[in-house]
């Protein structure tokens, strides 16, 4: 299988991943160049991923073809206490998309979630986002709308979607 658990020594390749990946997912439709580096900042920066992954546990996935990863997703099992596993993050280079990838990374949320207890698998997601369509395809449904102050001005302007297990 081309998934594998990240750990912290791939930390350098989430971050590499995720600045390739968010200015074509979000800029400039939906965020500007300053919340765009804000957002990378406060969500990629290697503290933050190493205190999410060691302290918050957050768990990383990386897809892998031909020995370079193309993807990564995190998430949280019994996210709060509860039998829902959150997916924090899920991308793909923009040149893998499309090919099954993130499909697959999804997929193997969805199974660690259920082989670990939990009964359902709820994510945000911007809005604008058209990654949208690939959750509803997916078999997520819109649960509730909400807005995230983060910090210096700006908001997340989110879907929360849900998928039984």
């Amino acid at each position: 299988m081309p998934i594998r658990i990240a750990t912290l020594a791939d930390i350098p390749t989430i971050r590499a991943i995720a600045h390739e990946t968010w200015p074509a997912a979000y800029f400039p439709k939906i965020l500007g160049a300053e919340q765009l580096a804000y957002m990378l900042e406060l969500l990629y920066s290697e503290i933050v991923l190493e205190d999410v992954m060691t302290k918050k546990g957050q768990q990383f996935v990386l897809f892998i073809d031909r020995g370079t990863a193309l993807g990564f997703a995190g998430f949280t099992p019994h996210h709060r206490g509860t039998a829902t596993t959150h997916l924090n993050k899920l991308y793909v280079l923009p040149e893998a998309q499309g090919t099954g990838a993130g499909k697959l990374l999804l997929e193997h949320v969805l199974t660690e979630a259920s082989n670990r207890g939990d009964t359902s698998v709820e994510l945000n997601v911007n809005k604008r986002n058209e990654a949208v369509a690939f959750y509803t395809y997916m078999g997520f449904r819109i649960l509730r709308d909400e807005v995230i102050d983060i910090g210096q001005g700006y908001v997340m302007d989110d879907h929360v979607m849900v998928k039984q297990l």
